[in-house]
C-alpha cells in the first residue's frame, strides 16, 4: 500500500472536479460503482449532493466505501445451496 493520494477528475452534474484519493480507495469505490452497475461519476455526485458542507468530497468518498464494506460484512451470510 502506497498510502500516497491519486488525483482523478470526475464529472458531477456536468461539471469537471478532481478527487485525490489513495489507490485502494479508487479501487474499491470503482469495484462498488459496478456492482451497482453505475458509473463512477453518477456515483461519485449522489455522494457529493449528500455530504453537506463539513466533509471534503474525497473524505464522504472513503467514508462511502467503508460503510459499503462495513454493511456487506454485517449482513447475514445466504444459506449454501443443497
Amino acid at each position: 500500500m502506497s498510502g500516497r493520494p491519486v488525483k482523478r477528475s470526475l464529472t458531477l452534474r456536468g461539471h469537471r472536479t478532481s478527487v485525490s484519493l489513495e489507490e485502494e480507495f479508487w479501487q474499491a469505490f470503482r469495484e462498488i460503482a459496478r456492482e451497482k452497475k453505475r458509473p463512477i461519476n453518477d456515483l461519485a455526485a449522489e455522494i457529493d449532493a449528500g455530504r453537506g458542507t463539513a466533509r471534503g468530497l474525497a473524505s464522504a468518498i472513503r467514508v462511502y466505501v467503508l460503510r459499503h464494506y462495513r454493511e456487506r460484512q454485517e449482513r447475514p451470510a445466504a444459506p449454501a445451496p443443497r
